[in-house]
């Protein structure tokens, strides 16, 4: 036996699992995601990020790293539902507040409509209409589905099939939140005067109270202001 059928032989075999290169080292997997997040218009998916970099990466390990990189600084990584993106560090919202060129307000319809949406995913039509006690019009669910903070969810399982809606990765953008669980409790929206002393959901029989277009013009929280 040479000295080369003497050296194979003593090699183990190489599995099919194993990469004929290796992983790039942790810090460069960190500066791919990076880029990847600052040049993206839109979150993305550990999926996403795992396609575009070389093989045998570990996207979500660099991401946990990136994320601690980044605490303190005026830029955050921040998950947002199964998605990452970067994002301007929350108390320094203000300094954007020059870029807003039109902010629109939303009706008191459509942001009482969203709240319940947020909070009783998934709902239907029906249900949003017995919470609030008057009839819910189609322009407020419409106006909701085109800037994409709500969504059509599955069809629930009772007579008719009623479809139902729920929130999306861009209200949760939107708002930093990095799930629905995460929105305030009663607690702290009574602290930051976004709850009145209202009547209570079911006070009136639907079709009566307030209606749509009196309940519209009043004056609205920001909470739910769209940029």
């Amino acid at each position: 036996m040479d000295d080369q059928t003497q050296t194979d032989a003593q090699q183990p075999p190489r599995r099919d699992s194993d990469s004929l290169f290796d992983a790039p080292p942790m810090a460069e997997q960190e500066r791919m995601v990076e880029a990847v997040l600052f040049a993206s218009a839109e979150p993305v998916t550990v999926r996403d990020l795992m396609s575009r970099m070389p093989h045998g990466c570990n996207p979500g390990e660099a991401l946990e790293h990136l994320r601690k990189r980044y605490e303190g600084r005026g830029v955050r990584v921040v998950q947002v539902g199964d998605t990452w993106a970067m994002r301007t560090a929350p108390d320094l919202g203000y300094l954007m507040q020059k870029e807003t060129v039109e902010s629109r307000k939303l009706s008191r319809a459509a942001i009482e409509t969203l709240a319940i949406i947020a909070y009783h995913q998934p709902v239907t039509r029906a249900e949003i209409e017995e919470i609030r006690g008057v009839s819910v019009s189609r322009g407020t669910i419409d106006q909701l589905l085109e800037m994409e903070w709500i969504r059509l969810g599955r069809r629930k399982m009772t007579p008719g099939r009623p479809v139902t809606f729920v929130v999306t990765p861009t209200f949760l953008d939107h708002f930093g939140l990095e799930s629905a669980r995460d929105l305030p409790g009663l607690k702290e929206l009574r602290a930051a005067g976004l709850l009145e002393n209202r009547p209570p959901p079911g006070a009136f029989p639907i079709g009566q109270g307030d209606s749509e277009d009196e309940r519209r013009d009043a004056e609205q929280p920001e909470l739910f202001d769209e940029d």
